[in-house]
């Protein structure tokens, strides 16, 4: 796989010049609003890039930072409400496409989630990842007005009081380098703005109407937001396909960052398009569902039927049931022989 390099662009949205970024090529997709970012100086970290080529190798994958953020206008007005974050997302994808699909992260999922249910015929697919349906729930009162008093008052401090949240796995080196990113991505006042905006994202009453097949991810132990709140999302989205994924560390490309990227490109894959290779007369995708596809990606690592029930949260006569329908849908008599089948097919 080899690394591409972006192409940083500039629009205005109510007045607020944003800037976005486009690298790769084949189908959009486009990341929803990251509370904290910065487009450059997110490209040139190792860790980042690694995960973002994952997208950019099949797809063009497009970046933006919020109004007030990033590269983007920092003396404008910051984002106040989910609609003002909605607004811009859909002027980035004004931009882009007719159709898109969405990576929505953390409060980005809701901005994405929101999105999509807004305009439903020009998204392809949606997948949320450590999102939720209402921020005020990602902890007590008191506990948000805390941090957001701390981030005010000591941006050093604060900024140090989140990387304990977002990366409580991080080498000391990594800790300092994302301390030193966040104080370049925003002053203390967008920060707490945008803050404050993420614990009033509620968007309930927005997900029923979601109809874009959706998949959501959701680290178990993740620190920034529980992982009952991802669970609840994928309930309240018709059709929305939960996964659960071992780690702690909220940010998508620290930890096991592959497994994330992983289910979200496999499954923003199936609508590829053009982008995507297929062997003729092999079975496609489609003859598996996303659940069979997840345990047959387990399989192809090795993992006895045990470990996948353990991975996946499933009993292991459930396991043992999927693999068996795997191999009856591919017509073959092996799990090695199911592997090799459906990496021709390009599943795994």
């Amino acid at each position: 796989m080899r690394s591409v390099e972006q192409l940083v662009r500039f629009t205005s949205v109510n007045g607020r010049r944003v800037a976005w970024a486009t690298a790769g090529s084949g189908p959009a997709v486009v990341v929803g609003g990251w509370w904290c970012s910065h487009l450059e100086l997110d490209w040139r970290n190792a860790i980042f890039r690694r995960f973002a080529d994952k997208f950019t190798d099949r797809f063009t994958l497009v970046r933006y930072d919020r109004p007030g953020t990033g590269l983007s206008d920092r003396d404008g007005l910051p984002i106040t409400d989910l609609d003002d974050e909605v607004a811009v997302l859909a002027a980035v994808i004004d931009q882009v496409s007719e159709r898109v699909s969405l990576f929505g992260a953390s409060s980005g999922g809701c901005v994405a989630a929101a999105y999509a249910a807004a305009q439903p015929e020009r998204v392809n697919r949606l997948v949320l990842y450590g999102s939720y349906a209402n921020g005020a729930e990602i902890a007590d009162r008191e506990a948000r007005e805390s941090i957001l008093t701390i981030v005010a008052k000591h941006w050093g401090v604060g900024s140090r009081l989140l990387t304990d949240v977002f990366l409580p796995n991080a080498t000391p080196e990594d800790r300092e380098a994302f301390v030193r990113f966040q104080r370049a991505s925003a002053t203390p006042d967008i920060a707490v703005a945008s803050l404050r905006a993420v614990y009033q994202f509620d968007v309930r009453d927005r997900l029923p109407a979601v109809r874009a097949p959706t998949l959501v991810l959701h680290r178990r132990q993740d620190r920034a937001i529980p992982f009952a709140l991802g669970r609840d999302a994928a309930s309240r989205i018709p059709g929305a396909s939960f996964v659960a994924l071992d780690g702690t560390d909220h940010l998508p490309w620290r930890g096991d960052a592959a497994a994330v990227a992983h289910g979200a490109v496999g499954y923003l894959g199936d609508d590829a398009g053009p982008a995507v290779t297929r062997q003729v007369g092999v079975s496609a995708p489609a003859d598996l569902s996303m659940r069979e596809v997840e345990v047959l990606r387990l399989v192809a690592q090795g993992w006895s039927d045990h470990e996948i029930a353990k991975r996946l949260v499933l009993s292991e006569h459930t396991v043992h049931r999927h693999v068996a329908n795997i191999r009856t849908k591919l017509n073959v008599t092996s799990r090695a022989a199911a592997v090799a089948h459906a990496a021709k097919a390009g599943l795994i």
